[in-house]
């Protein structure tokens, strides 16, 4: 085998869709000039778009650092300029060549999956550390020696053997996502004692945000924040470009402060095997790490929560939570209450995009979310969860700011009517004999029951809305199709509660003896129900 092999910016590895929605292989250098001839990034899972979509937009950060779009110009100075250096690539409708094909000449070298010396995203020479097969490589199966799939999406050869172009995608997504498996090594502890745990990779501490356009060339552009903070960056520094390769063990770092040295830390330290031109395996250690609660929304690709002590408000990364549709908490992804900071910083850019005319108010955003979800202490992937939400991107102006306190009363609104139903579940159970100390299981399964049969319906209502659309008649248009679909499931559930629910029973709770019967409990919540949906003292029918 040759030593030197598969360089990134010529070999095919990046999965798209063209545009007769095919999924295709494509160089580095491929997916950037073709950009606009591309539909979508099509990996084996969201969470692997998101890891090689953080790759090209680190190059084009550099690139755009240091040039305008001609290749020969100077690069913005300030906001202005970098806006309006936005909109003239915008405008172009593609990737400027010259610019980026200068880049691809320059660091060429930088890009070798395979090098004696400087292995894309690897260590050369690694000689210690936790050793894996492919499988536990490979980001759709997540296995380890001692934790297999029963039903995986790979099996026999290609499970344990990973072509060039899986393993280069793999080898970013286990960057990135990587669990807390692997154990520090005994050279490490000799040499410095107790080592701190780096924590998953830097995406898997992440609520994942990111903007999806109509073409790749569209979703790579509205999530290039050329502006971050209100600052551009003067001095953009991605993993490849470094002087020397970063090889410790367990290294805690200062917080990024350029978006391409952020989007390309190297969580890990890895070294792929081969044989027989396939990927067997590979050898990892923990790499850098940083303090979450000190990006100060550097991190523009994610959610965040505060939480407050005696020093004040500390702000951190929020992972997302598998349970809960996107559309339910709608106020942490849109809504600029408080510290507009708080908003993901990609969100923030595509609302300045749209107040500096570089976008119409008219048009349509895809917003999507993805997220690993860990187990105990992080030490293994449980699964892997995605969402998306469209809504018109008038509803970030300031016109749409009464809009999204509508939709937030909404969302509220819905978990008034999800908590009836759990109410329902509950004195259903109890009327047909369930035992007082087992009612969670039958409420939350309603509570889940009506958020399922609301998901499609509210996602089709808010993406009708626009800034200056009438509130009070889509209002109501959804309070009446939410309050049918409540009932419905209502009904559903007092049929199906059978006769002794409908006689009920008497049971004695804190000493205090009350009657339980499906009749009742229905009476109950259809009163309440009658209340919650309302408008003004007027009933929604």
């Amino acid at each position: 085998m040759k030593e030197t092999e598969f360089n990134l910016l010529d070999e095919p590895w990046i999965r798209v869709l063209d545009m007769q929605n095919s999924i295709q292989e494509v160089s580095l250098k491929e997916l950037l000039l073709r950009a606009h001839t591309f539909r979508a990034f099509a990996g084996e899972l969201p969470t692997q778009d998101a890891a090689v979509l953080r790759v090209a937009l680190a190059l084009l950060h550099a690139v755009f650092s240091r040039t305008d779009e001609t290749g020969i110009g100077d690069p913005p100075e300030d906001e202005d300029e970098a806006i309006q250096l936005w909109q003239r690539i915008w405008d172009a409708g593609k990737l400027p060549e010259k610019p980026l094909n200068d880049y691809f000449v320059k660091w060429h070298e930088r890009f070798w999956l395979f090098h004696p010396e400087r292995p894309f995203y690897q260590v050369s020479g690694l000689s210690c550390g936790t050793e894996y097969d492919s499988a536990k490589l490979n980001g759709a199966l997540s296995e380890s020696g001692n934790k297999l799939r029963l039903f995986a999406e790979y099996t026999g050869n290609q499970k344990t053997h990973l072509t060039y172009a899986q393993a280069a995608r793999w080898l970013l997504y286990v960057n990135g996502y990587d669990d807390t498996s692997a154990k520090p090594t005994k050279e490490g502890k000799a040499a410095n004692g107790k080592m701190p745990s780096p924590g998953v990779g830097w995406l898997g501490k992440l609520g994942l945000v990111w903007i999806i356009g109509e073409t790749v060339f569209e979703t790579l552009m509205r999530n290039l924040l050329l502006v971050n903070q209100g600052e551009i960056s003067e001095h953009e520094l991605p993993v490849w470009e470094r002087s020397e390769v970063p090889a410790g063990e367990r290294v805690q770092i200062p917080p990024p402060e350029n978006l391409s040295e952020l989007y390309t830390i190297q969580s890990r330290r890895l070294l792929l095997f081969r044989e027989d031109a396939l990927v067997t395996g590979y050898r990892l250690l923990g790499g850098e790490f940083f303090d979450r609660e000190k990006t100060a929304f550097f991190e523009p690709m994610t959610v965040w929560y505060g939480k407050t002590d005696k020093t004040g408000t500390i702000y951190a990364p929020r992972r997302h939570d598998a349970s809960v549709q996107m559309w339910r908490e709608f106020s942490r992804y849109f809504c600029m209450t408080g510290s507009e900071n708080s908003v993901p910083g990609v969100i923030q850019w595509n609302r300045q995009l749209m107040r500096a005319g570089c976008i119409p108010k008219q048009s349509l955003m895809n917003v999507q979310i993805a997220s690993v979800q860990y187990g105990d202490k992080d030490f293994f992937v449980k699964h892997i969860f995605s969402d998306q939400l469209q809504l018109h991107l008038s509803l970030l102006s300031e016109l749409g700011a009464a809009w999204r306190q509508y939709i937030q009363d909404e969302i509220e609104l819905c978990g008034k009517a999800a908590q009836l139903l759990s109410y329902l579940a509950r004195d259903l159970f109890l009327a047909s004999g369930g035992d007082t100390e087992k009612t969670a299981d039958s409420m939350n399964s309603a509570k889940e029951q009506l958020y399922f049969a609301f998901d499609i319906p509210f996602r089709r209502w808010l993406s009708r809305i626009e800034a200056d659309s009438d509130h009070v008649t889509l209002q109501k248009e959804w309070r009446k199709e939410a309050k049918r679909i409540t009932k419905q499931i209502g009904q559903e559930m007092v049929n199906q509660a059978g006769e002794p629910a409908i006689i009920g029973r008497t049971v004695t709770e804190k000493d205090i003896k009350k009657h339980y019967s499906a009749p009742k409990a229905w009476g109950i919540f259809l009163a309440s129900l009658r209340k919650l949906y309302q408008t003004g003292g007027e009933q929604i029918q």
